[in-house]
């Protein structure tokens, strides 16, 4: 088992910088971007690339996977996607290939862990449903997939967004990298509620936003 290795699924957004910054910490990551057509699809892939170039990882993949959503969790909009209810489900069903993918992928290089940034944040019901599709994913990982060392890790998932900024700041998450706006436009709209809800994680946060920065010079 390649105790170095890690598989980080980063789709460029907030989230994804984070989880790949504490991988980072720990393990080599091998970063996948699950590539879907969607309306943000270019910017987000481009944060990626960013991301790839920050992170150098010891190995990077593009699969092409029709079916998968922007990686619930893990979405454009500063760890908090608009678009989606209070009902977590569609989230868990979006991940189904994603997980799959990032476990194929721990096998074929022996990698230790799968990094996913997945987050509910701390309400009752949908954290407890969360957890335990994390457990079962573990379980069906680490048994009948006879891969016992591996596990599956999603250290954002009960954060609220300001939370996940906070870490990210701690591990030094390259955020001038990440993608949160919903327009798909050549510049952040600061408009739209993925701009909103990122605005307002960092200010909750009390820490700057270095993508305006960035924009700005």
């Amino acid at each position: 088992m390649a105790k170095d290795l890690a598989i980080v699924l980063n789709n460029g957004s907030v989230n994804s910088a984070v989880v790949t910054a504490m991988a980072a910490q720990k393990y080599r990551p091998i970063m996948i971007f699950a590539d879907a057509v969607s309306t943000t699809g270019g910017r987000m892939r481009a944060a990626y690339d960013q991301q790839v170039a920050h992170f150098r990882p010891y190995r990077e993949y593009s699969v092409p996977m029709a079916l998968a959503g922007a990686g619930p969790g893990q979405n454009p909009s500063a760890n908090t996607d608009p678009r989606q209810g209070p009902n977590i489900s569609p989230q868990m069903l979006d991940l189904l290939p994603l997980i799959a993918l990032g476990t194929k992928s721990a096998a074929h290089h022996q990698a230790a862990a799968i990094y996913l940034g997945l987050r509910v944040g701390p309400g009752t019901d949908e954290l407890a449903q969360a957890t335990e599709y994390c457990q079962i994913w573990n379980e069906l990982i680490q048994m009948p997939c006879g891969l016992g060392e591996q596990e599956l890790l999603a250290p954002l998932l009960e954060l609220e967004p300001w939370q996940v900024v906070d870490a990210g700041f701690q591990v030094a998450a390259p955020f001038e990298r990440t993608w949160s706006c919903l327009e798909e436009t050549s510049e952040p709209c600061w408009a739209c509620r993925g701009c909103r809800a990122r605005e307002a994680a960092f200010q909750q946060a009390g820490k700057p936003d270095p993508l305006r920065a960035v924009r700005k010079n």
